[in-house]
């Protein structure tokens, strides 16, 4: 028995500002899961009715006032996964995992909001850079740790464009915070720990790909200066499973919207 599964991630960049465009998502993607990311909401505040106003009536959240903080809302019953360590023991909120109960069996599905790193690519001057690094670096010895990965999908924004093509300009992003050799080699290390990139599973990566397009640009269509930093992996027994992704670039447009696009795939369970 094999069920379809529609996963989306979204960066929302502030869930009280932007908790109005949720039904456009819906609307455009029909995702069974909807996973965000920096929701800024601290859970004593968090808005616990507006998931199943949405059809979503199962959900979790982990947040902080201001910064950071993750969800997951979800049409499918689910459990909470509580293995995960407190990332570079910071209880900073960047991630959320949880078991997908789908008639097929369960899915482990994992959240990550990744350190954005700041803005000088030095872990001796920038200990905002260092703690990326270091996130990224635990996060993969700790998947490196676990036997047979399988039924597992990973989402997030990652904050990091690993390829040449998924950002405007390789050459002129060498030293950028997000495309530099120590994070791009360090995302690709933890992809290699039993995961499988289902966004490109689809686009050649010879093809420019982005996800994010910085407020500073005025006219971002026309500038194109973006970057792939949210990303969607599955654990590599399901990638003869996946049946389509979408990144949602005119969400881009949308009034008073995040800088980043969501993304979503379609497998088969």
């Amino acid at each position: 028995m094999t069920e379809r599964l529609r996963i989306a991630t979204w960066n929302i960049n502030s869930l009280r500002l932007r908790l109005p465009l949720l039904p456009l998502l819906i609307e455009a993607l029909q995702p069974d899961v909807i996973c965000l990311q920096e929701t800024k909401v601290p859970d004593d505040l968090f808005p616990t009715g507006a998931p199943a106003e949405l059809g979503y009536p199962f959900a979790v959240w982990r947040g902080m006032k201001g910064y950071n903080g993750v969800a997951i809302l979800s049409r499918l019953p689910l459990q909470p996964l509580d293995t995960a360590p407190d990332w570079c023991a910071k209880g900073d909120c960047r991630h959320l995992a949880v078991a997908l109960d789908l008639r097929s069996g369960p899915v482990e599905l994992h959240n990550f909001y990744v350190p954005a790193g700041g803005d000088v690519p030095d872990r001796a001057t920038n200990p905002k850079f260092a703690h990326k690094l270091d996130f990224v670096a635990e996060a993969t010895a700790w998947f490196a740790g676990r036997r047979a990965l399988s039924n597992t999908v990973l989402v997030g924004d990652l904050n990091i464009a690993p390829l040449e093509h998924d950002v405007w300009s390789h050459k002129q992003l060498l030293d950028v915070v997000s495309h530099t050799p120590p994070e791009t080699e360090g995302l690709t290390a933890w992809l290699q720990q039993g995961f499988h990139d289902a966004v490109r599973h689809f686009v050649p990566a010879e093809q420019k790909l982005y996800t994010w397009w910085s407020y500073r640009n005025r006219d971002w269509r026309a500038s194109d200066r973006g970057r792939r930093l949210d990303h969607v992996w599955v654990s590599r027994d399901l990638t003869d499973g996946l049946r389509a992704q979408t990144i949602l670039k005119q969400a881009r447009d949308w009034p008073r919207t995040s800088d980043h696009v969501p993304v979503s795939v379609e497998l088969e369970v």
